[in-house]
């Protein structure tokens, strides 16, 4: 082959190669631009058929129905707390959850005391008056009953002594006589005198042993133990409150002064254990015994607490620490086998199924948009998305049931694709 040949041949083969490279790079372009129609890159979901889920939330916190006081002695006055247990320590019966400084009760019981030996004495001091004038009265007594038996002896002579020696024997009958009755009658006063003493000295005797007696249970009410088995939970100091409207108000601590009376502290009985939230009175009449609730509770996130209303309060209630004060309805909440991690004050989301509707058409509310008065939503047809009329048959809080428009499997936009980036 001649050097003219070789040279056609090389001609022939770089002008296939520069048609191949341009093919190849048409190629590129044209799959870049066809790549490049596919739909917008916004946010979306699938339509699907389910249960449409009617409900109220509510935030209220678990309770206990009842529970044991823990109060303040109420004749021991004044009182200041010297220990008390931490909120939520767990005790058993006899255990101490309250001591009150016993300074100012000591005092009084010792006051008590000394007034008591002092009026003792004075009893003791007065029956040994009474016996030394009983014993000298006594004495004096006798020595005229001996005089008198005497002169009626010398009396008993007349017959052998002249009239005026019997006269005076008479009369000295008559003088032992008046003598002993003037003893016997003073004897008498005086007695009556000093048991009139004594009843007062008794009387202030008895008050003082019962002074007595009622400091020393005022002492021994000093030291508040437990009556059973459970967790105590501290109660608000209403009289630390840091103001009148929102204000908190502290638990009950050491060093805070109590009044007679004072409920300082309780056990739940966790045998009663529920869930309490307040409602207003614009949802009140949506909410009825029997409806199931799903509670999320904050200090145990890992589960969810499922329940049923079983009380709805027929009374309003008033909410002073809001301004302006709203009026609220108790909803009581019957937990299904409730969790024994539950603790009375936990904070708890109510979520209260008001209705439920099997078989709609759900989809999210930022999957409908109105526009020109019509709501719509975009819904992917092949690259792109196609703006398709729908119907609204329910709004819920989190879910929009429809009843025309969509189907089942349809992907919807989440957000508007006909906007901007910058409208977005």
């Amino acid at each position: 082959m001649n050097n003219h040949a070789r040279r056609r041949i090389g001609r022939r083969i770089s002008f296939w190669l520069v048609v191949l490279m341009i093919l190849a790079l048409s190629g590129v372009i044209l799959y870049a631009r066809w790549a490049g129609t596919g739909p917008p890159a916004v946010p979306s979901t699938e339509v699907r058929s389910g249960d449409f889920i009617d409900y109220i939330e509510l935030r209220g916190e678990i309770t206990v129905g009842s529970s044991t006081m823990i109060s303040a002695p109420y004749n021991a006055g004044d009182l200041q707390i010297l220990r008390l247990v931490r909120d939520g320590t767990q005790v058993r019966a006899g255990d101490v959850v309250v001591e009150f400084d016993p300074s100012t009760l000591r005092r009084t019981a010792d006051q008590s005391r000394a007034a008591l030996k002092q009026v003792e004495a004075e009893v003791a001091r007065l029956n040994a008056q009474q016996r030394l004038a009983d014993e000298q009265v006594l004495t004096e007594i006798m020595s005229a009953r001996f005089g008198l038996e005497r002169a009626q002896l010398d009396a008993s002579t007349r017959d052998v002594i002249s009239a005026i020696e019997n006269e005076k024997n008479l009369l000295a009958v008559g003088k032992a006589e008046q003598k002993l009755r003037e003893l016997e009658a003073k004897s008498e006063s005086r007695r009556t005198a000093t048991e009139a003493d004594m009843v007062g000295i008794i009387r202030r005797r008895d008050k003082a042993r019962a002074d007595l007696e009622q400091a020393e249970r005022n002492l021994a009410a000093l030291i508040l133990t437990s009556p059973m088995d459970g967790m105590i939970t501290l109660l608000p100091n209403s009289r630390t409150r840091t103001n009148i409207l929102g204000g908190t108000t502290p638990v009950f601590k050491e060093g805070d002064r109590i009044w007679a009376g004072a409920a300082i502290a309780e056990i739940p009985d966790m045998s009663t254990i529920r869930a309490v939230a307040p409602v207003s009175e614009a949802e009140r009449g949506r909410i009825s015994v029997g409806q199931p609730v799903t509670l999320h509770i904050e200090a145990v996130p890992d589960k969810e607490h499922k329940g049923v209303i079983g009380e709805v309060s027929p009374l309003a209630k008033a909410d002073y620490t809001t301004y302006p004060i709203r009026k609220s309805f108790d909803v009581v909440v019957t937990l299904d086998n409730p969790d024994a991690r539950l603790r009375a004050g936990m904070t708890a989301t109510f979520r209260i199924e008001i209705e439920r509707l099997p078989d709609s058409i759900v989809v999210p509310p930022a999957a409908v948009f109105e526009k020109g008065g019509r709501l719509v939503a975009y819904v992917l047809e092949g690259n792109a998305y196609r703006e398709r009329p729908v119907s609204l048959a329910r709004r819920g809080r989190n879910q929009l049931m429809l009843s025309s428009g969509l189907k089942p499997g349809d992907r919807i936009a989440l957000q508007d694709p006909t906007l901007s980036e910058q409208e977005k």
